[in-house]
């Protein structure tokens, strides 16, 4: 797991076109398989000029793009595929507009294909346990912490819930507000009752024991109390944050409330995945075969 993929072995494997269709293909349809037509089990050979394979018996084709984030799109697959390297192996990110200069491709394009990638990105439920950290962050906006009264003209932050398994994987949602009823659905959905959890004294959180959740322990942050006993703490649900919005402030400068979302999940997803150093390019790339692609709204 802590093995590098360096960017020479990154081009020997998936250097062309041709090399990452098949790899999509194997994704996708085993090596010998039997064929829907002529229902013999049969190799399918790539097509030339085509994304698709031939049954070597009676010429049936199969289409491993379809319904993949790289179905109906004209950019080359090597195009692709190096842009879902350098998202992986960047610790911070990287942006539509450096991907439009390294790929030589337009704007629109980049974050056409930023905006697909991430979506293999995207969290999938989970009851964590253990010991889980939660707690919420706020971003954007120009006051500097949740105390800052907003006025006329000044944009307001973002809420941002974060659940993470202490030394494990987390959980983050952009959140309405930080009322009772909110962030004791989004532990409901997310926590196994039989977690230890970890909070800051925030008045929400304190009745969690009615809900099922009756090993809770709190920090007090307001009396600078970080750690307790060197086991009660949110030190790596506050990790998490470090990650998100130096990535957020230094790469992206800015975001959309609309895509926020997107860009946690990013964020989560590379989190989840740090340990996994010389095989995250792989581990996105599985996603592929599991992930419908977002398909454009067409407006009448």
């Amino acid at each position: 797991m802590t093995s590098r993929f360096s960017l020479r072995q990154f081009k020997w494997k998936y250097g062309t076109h041709e090399k990452c269709l098949e790899a999509i293909k194997k994704l996708k349809y085993p090596d010998d398989m039997d064929c829907p037509s002529c229902k013999r089990l049969s190799v399918f050979y790539p097509v030339t000029g085509r994304t698709s394979f031939a049954c070597k018996f009676c010429g049936y084709q199969i289409y491993p793009l379809a319904g993949t984030i790289f179905e109906k799109s004209t950019t080359p697959l090597d195009l692709w595929f190096f842009a879902m390297y350098l998202i992986v192996q960047t610790r911070s990110g990287i942006s539509a507009k450096q991907l439009e200069r390294l790929l030589g491709v337009t704007y629109k394009t980049a974050w056409r294909m930023f905006k697909q990638i991430r979506t293999l990105m995207v969290q999938e439920p989970s009851l964590l346990d253990g010991i889980v950290e939660i707690d919420e962050t706020y971003i954007g906006g120009k006051g500097k912490n949740r105390a800052y009264e907003w006025h006329g003209g000044v944009e307001e932050k973002e809420i941002v819930m974060g659940i993470v398994k202490r030394k494990g994987t987390a959980f983050a949602k952009r959140i309405p507000n930080t009322g009772k009823w909110t962030l004791i659905n989004q532990i409901k959905q997310n926590v196994d009752p039989k977690a230890h959890i970890m909070t800051d004294e925030l008045g929400s959180y304190k009745n969690l024991y009615e809900h099922g959740f009756d090993k809770h322990y709190t920090v007090n942050h307001s009396n600078k109390e970080y750690v307790r006993q060197h086991l009660f703490h949110t030190n790596s649900v506050e990790n998490l944050w470090s990650h998100l919005k130096r990535g957020i402030y230094g790469v992206y400068r800015k975001v959309s409330k609309k895509y926020l979302q997107a860009y946690i999940d990013e964020y989560t997803w590379r989190y989840n995945n740090r340990l996994y150093l010389g095989l995250m390019f792989e581990r996105l790339l599985k996603q592929v075969a599991e992930v419908k692609a977002i398909q454009p709204v067409l407006v009448k």
